[in-house]
């Protein structure tokens, strides 16, 4: 036989070859099954190329190492062949690993007819050589590079199909995958050529009239590079598009999401609510069927924002939607239309059925809370409105349910109300009224009116209450019911009170320096304010700008407003004690006080309700009442204000009971500041020649 040699260099590029043929096969494996239509198809061809390429170079660059003592060729049509043989094979082999499945039954015929298409490729490839005598095989090495074939076209297949996933670690395992096909390959391929023996006597038929093997190795060596190089570029090119693509994909639902969720809750919001409102018109229209639906605003919540910060408001209105989610049915939707405004849209349902629900929410909603560890109460008003007879439109619907809405708080709030014509008008008028309201202090409209106070049982006069009014160009002049429950509702009560508290301490100081240094004013604070986290700030800044004693200043808050949260409201009057004004007790006796909480209180002051005044004669409960709020007055060392005298019986009743001071009509009604002290000049007069009389 003929002694055969190897080129090491060429051996060497072989076994690179193979490594890289086996990456190169993996990743194409992993495009295939990614891709699917057209798509798959294009990567299918062009992946079985590449890879067909890949195969069959090694092998030939591993025959090409190969020589013996004669000149060698290879007959192009044979070696064309060998090459679509191992083309043929890479197609099968990634069709089968881009399915859904690869069960065993389908690995192993796999594996086998790859392994068997393998070693034809390398046979044939060997019989492009035309030799002469024939080439004489060992039977048992052909058939164990046979064997290495088809376990080597086993395993192929199965790491293609575990490894075929786009991750960071799917790509560590296909180099250390192709480590150990490559060798395997390499393996399978010098295993088939130690079973080729040649006669002494041989001469190969292809030398004269094949491929050139001078100029032959480095030519598919450097076509081989080129070939993997270009694949796995598209590859990771295809790979990167890819993933741009899911990118752009995700960033675009992401901003599908913020254009039809609320950031805050995500929860649907304003845009995504009039998509469903319409698809449910339709359907009702379609079935003959109504829908309802309900607008909630949170009662109270403006205050817990200011008090406690957003930050709490936000987690309290993120519980507030969950709590929503929870009750709601499915196939209903919860929308939050911005700040503490919900919607919810029953569908379907009648007039029945969303009193239950919304009698529901109301219930779950006023459960406490506890955010930051800071328990919170808070209630909602539900106006609701049904399809079709309250509104055949979204637009009538959303306006119809939040008119129903307004009078549920204005029926006392923590309720719920079906909308009836009419309450549009009622809330339009609201509405523009509470738009004019927003600019009244900067238009100058708002003005103080001012009542005295007088030592029982006629003077002299010690001190003044502070009344708002407001001169509206569109309605007119307004006394204080007319519109603050509108400005607490809204929120506008915090600024109207901030601007109250400063005219009050200006106009205090005009009358101080005109030399009336006994007075005192008394400015009302409502429930809103005294939660107000600037309370106690704006009280100082408009002392210390009027340069006024706080000895002058009596804030007056009603029973009720101290007791709604009693431990803040304790806080915050200890602050503007602490600041040397007076704290009076306001309407004391109408609420449900606790003595415990009254005598922590740092209040000074105790004025009688009027409407134990009205009434007031001898021997009758109400002066028992009285008697009894006195008593309890000056137990706790607090001055007694009688509010709401008229009549000269009721004036010397209160002064026999002890009451220290009396205001009312009888002794001066309330006068802007101008008309005051000519009025209060006027009334003395009177008082004096009565009294001579």
């Amino acid at each position: 036989m003929l002694e055969s040699s190897y080129n090491e260099a060429l051996v060497a590029c072989s076994i690179i070859i193979a490594v890289l043929a086996s990456y190169t096969a993996l990743n194409m494996a992993s495009r295939v099954s990614s891709a699917s239509g057209r798509s798959a198809v294009l990567w299918l061809i062009g992946g079985s190329i590449a890879m067909g390429f890949g195969i069959w170079s090694m092998h030939f660059i591993g025959m090409l190492a190969f020589s013996l003592p004669i000149e060698l060729g290879y007959d192009v049509p044979l070696t064309l062949l060998s090459l679509v043989i191992a083309i043929a094979c890479s197609a099968f082999a990634l069709y089968l690993v881009c399915q859904d499945t690869l069960p065993w039954s389908r690995l192993l015929s796999g594996g086998l007819l790859m392994g068997l298409g393998v070693a034809s490729m390398h046979y044939i490839g060997m019989e492009a050589l035309l030799m002469q005598p024939y080439i004489f095989y060992v039977p048992w090495l052909v058939g164990l590079s046979i064997a290495i074939a088809i376990v080597a076209a086993t395993a192929a297949l199965w790491l293609a199909f575990r490894l075929r996933e786009e991750t960071k670690r799917a790509t560590f395992g296909r180099i250390g995958a192709s480590l150990v096909m490559g060798c395997a390959i390499i393996g399978m391929h010098y295993t088939g050529m130690a079973a080729s023996k040649f006669p002494i006597d041989s001469f190969c038929g292809a030398a004269n009239s094949g491929i050139d093997t001078k100029w032959l190795a480095v030519l598919v060596i450097i076509v081989s590079l080129a070939v993997f190089a270009i694949a796995l570029i598209v590859s990771m090119l295809d790979v990167r598009t890819s993933r741009l693509s899911n990118s752009l994909d995700d960033a675009n639902n992401e901003l599908i999401k913020l254009a039809l969720q609320d950031n805050l809750t995500r929860i649907p919001n304003r845009v995504l609510l009039g998509d469903r409102l319409e698809q449910a018109i339709h359907r009702a229209e379609r079935n003959n069927s109504e829908f309802a639906v309900l607008f909630l605003d949170l009662d109270g919540f403006k205050a817990i924002n200011d008090m406690h910060g957003h930050h709490v408001g936000d987690s309290l209105l993120k519980e507030v939607a969950n709590r929503l989610l929870i009750n709601k049915r499915e196939g209903d939707t919860a929308a939050r239309l911005g700040g503490d405004e919900f919607v919810l849209l029953l569908e379907p349902s009648s007039p029945e059925i969303s009193a239950v629900f919304a009698q529901r929410l109301i219930d779950s909603i006023e459960q406490p809370y506890e955010t930051s560890n800071i328990p919170l109460h808070i209630s909602t008003s539900v106006g609701i409105a049904i399809y079709p007879q309250d509104g055949k439109t979204e637009h009538e619907l959303m306006v119809n349910a939040d008119a129903a809405m307004y009078h549920a708080k204005k029926q006392g709030r923590n309720g719920y109300c079906f909308f009836e014509h009419g309450m549009n008008a009622n809330v339009h008028l609201q509405m523009q009224m509470q738009q004019n309201l927003r600019q009244a202090v900067s238009r100058n409209e708002l003005v103080l009116h001012y009542q005295p106070k007088f030592v029982a049982p006629a003077g002299p006069m010690t001190g003044l209450e502070a009344l708002l009014r407001w001169q509206s160009p569109d309605h007119g002049f307004l006394s204080p019911d007319r519109f603050l429950p509108l400005a607490e509702s809204s929120g506008l009560i915090v600024p109207i009170g901030n601007w109250v508290i400063e005219e009050a301490c200006r106009q205090m100081r005009v009358w101080y320096d005109q030399g009336h240094r006994e007075w005192s004013v008394a400015v009302n604070l409502s429930a809103v304010q005294l939660e107000h986290h600037s309370l106690v700030d704006v009280v100082r800044e408009a002392l210390k700008k009027h340069s006024l004693d706080p000895s002058h200043l009596v804030l007056e808050i009603t029973e009720t407003t101290a007791m709604r949260n009693a431990e803040t409201s304790l806080t915050v009057l200890n602050k503007l004690s602490a600041l040397g004004v007076s704290i009076s007790i306001d309407d004391f006796g109408t609420g449900y006080s606790s003595l415990l909480y009254l005598k922590r209180l740092p209040a000074n002051e105790l004025k009688i309700d009027r409407g134990f005044i009205t009434e007031l004669a001898q021997d009758n409960d109400d002066e028992a009442i009285i008697q009894a709020i006195i008593a309890l007055g000056k137990t706790l060392d607090m001055r007694i204000v009688a509010e709401g005298v008229e009549t000269a019986e009721q004036q010397a009743l209160l002064t026999q009971l002890g009451c220290n001071t009396l205001q009312g009509y009888l002794l001066a009604r309330p006068a802007p500041p101008d008309a005051l002290l000519e009025k209060i000049a006027h009334m003395t007069k009177r008082t004096e020649s009565a009294l001579v009389t």
